[in-house]
């Protein structure tokens, strides 16, 4: 029989009259069915999380203890998690495994915070006549906390808004991706096992226009951590007032190769964060710019390392690059390759589709105004395109509604600063690709790539108040 998987409120999993199935990407089986919430779950998901906010109280060390514990859970589980993340994602096995190591790892961080994180000493007493006064300030949770979570990296990125959450002391309302619940429900049972106590974590599957909708207009919600599209972040941001939000939208990140790099280390590097997760992710390398002295170089042996790229089953250790999401996503990449076409660019591997896969794809000859060059490709997609100084780099770089990152490849550290300083973007990677991320990192954009931070720490400033606390003595 196909497994079902329950919304979980307030410490119950719950069955509604509606399912609807959850498919392997690469095959199209159905691996499971998962129940969708209505209104009724709805408000009973954020009753859950308000009332156990405001009557129950977790102390830090206590934090600490299930935080850590939860990602001792998911370690021991990490071969349960790739395999679910594999066949809900398509991503392959490896790169599953890679995720369930950084999610355990963005559970640890969150679970140190959880003892550590404070206020500050003010130094009021340093000012004219305040002598006598003492001043700090106080971190205070925020209260319910909504974390709305993308279908490409399913844990980590829920562990990345969950894990602060409770770290802070907020309780949390959960909804997954509605194509990738299943990591979701089995993440809701590994807080569980590992003690949380009811009604901190309330799970809620559905689709975004219905549930996050719903979501959206329920007051009671304080925060809101939302992972996902430039147009569903704008209506987020218009809809929820004075509250507060977090918004990581994605990118059509640039990488800068000089003159000087070492060209194999940033081809290499390049590829891998190209086609990880066959493209779908929010920082990967979409727009390469390469020195006019070695740009033939480059192209030549990108092909050559694109060549030896296994497309296939994601379950197969040999293969380097699964399926999309979906077939309509690969249709939708694949157009974007033949209007570039037409429009005068050169495809130099790839270009094909069979399914929802879709070959690793280089494209030349490109101009600033094409979709696989202005828009978020979102695809095992890369173009590639000369430049003669510096300066026209960065400028090039910077023609883009987004900022996350962005990766420069040099051996001089006067590039490397101009680069640094100049470029409008997050996180600047120096000689490293625009994919690279440590989960305790504050990593986030600027322009169209949102606002806020993620990375333990980071994400807990955004979800606790700062309070002031003054003594005169």
């Amino acid at each position: 029989m196909t497994q079902e998987y329950r919304l979980f409120i307030n410490g119950e999993w719950i069955a509604t009259e509606r399912k609807q199935g959850v498919f392997n990407k690469a095959t199209g089986d159905l691996i499971g069915e998962c129940y969708v919430a209505g209104q009724k779950e709805i408000t009973m998901a954020v009753d859950a999380a308000q009332n156990t906010f405001r009557v129950q109280k977790l102390d830090p060390y206590r934090r600490f203890e299930i935080l850590k514990r939860a990602s001792e859970l998911l370690l021991e589980r990490q071969e349960d998690f790739a395999l679910t993340i594999s066949q809900e994602v398509g991503k392959t096995l490896k790169e599953a495994r890679g995720e369930v190591i950084h999610a355990v790892q963005t559970l640890l961080v969150s679970a140190e915070e959880a003892k550590t994180f404070q206020g500050e000493l003010v130094p009021v007493n340093g000012s004219r006549g305040n002598a006598n006064r003492f001043a700090y300030t106080l971190r205070i949770p925020v209260g319910v906390v909504c974390a709305i979570t993308p279908f490409n990296v399913p844990l980590n990125l829920s562990c990345h808004k969950i894990g602060p959450a409770l770290a802070a002391g907020n309780t949390v309302v959960y909804k997954p991706a509605s194509v990738t619940p299943i990591t979701g429900a089995k993440l809701c049972q590994v807080f569980i096992d590992a003690g949380l106590p009811n009604g901190f974590l309330n799970l809620l599957m559905g689709a975004g226009s219905v549930v996050g909708s719903a979501l959206v207009k329920d007051e009671r919600i304080a925060f809101y951590s939302f992972t996902g599209s430039v147009d569903v972040g704008k209506e987020l941001k218009n809809a929820i007032g004075f509250r507060r939000l977090s918004l990581e939208l994605g990118s059509n990140a640039p990488n800068i190769i000089h003159h000087d790099a070492d060209l194999a280390f940033a081809v290499e590097a390049c590829i891998r964060a190209a086609f990880a997760n066959a493209g779908q992710l929010c920082m990967s390398s979409q727009r390469i710019y390469v020195h006019e002295s070695i740009y033939q170089q480059f192209c030549s042996q990108a092909v050559a390392a694109t060549q030896s790229l296994k497309v296939g089953d994601p379950l197969d250790p040999s293969t380097d690059i699964g399926p999309m999401i979906s077939v309509s996503a690969a249709i939708r990449a694949e157009n974007w390759i033949r209007e570039a076409e037409t429009e005068g660019a050169t495809v130099l591997i790839g270009g094909w589709r069979k399914g929802p896969f879709l070959q690793p794809t280089i494209l030349t000859d490109v101009t600033a105004d094409m979709k696989v060059v202005s828009m978020e490709a979102f695809a095992p997609i890369f173009t590639v395109a000369p430049y003669k100084t510096i300066e026209e780099a960065i400028a090039l770089a910077n023609n883009s509604f987004y900022g996350l990152q962005a990766g420069v490849f040099t051996n001089s550290m006067d590039i490397a600063n101009r680069c640094i300083a100049g470029l409008e973007v997050g996180g600047v990677l120096i000689n490293d690709a625009s994919t690279f991320r440590a989960d305790c990192m504050p990593y986030g954009g600027v322009k169209d790539s949102g606002f806020g931070k993620e990375g333990p720490r980071y994400t807990m400033k955004e979800m606790t108040e700062e309070k002031i606390v003054v003594m005169k003595i």
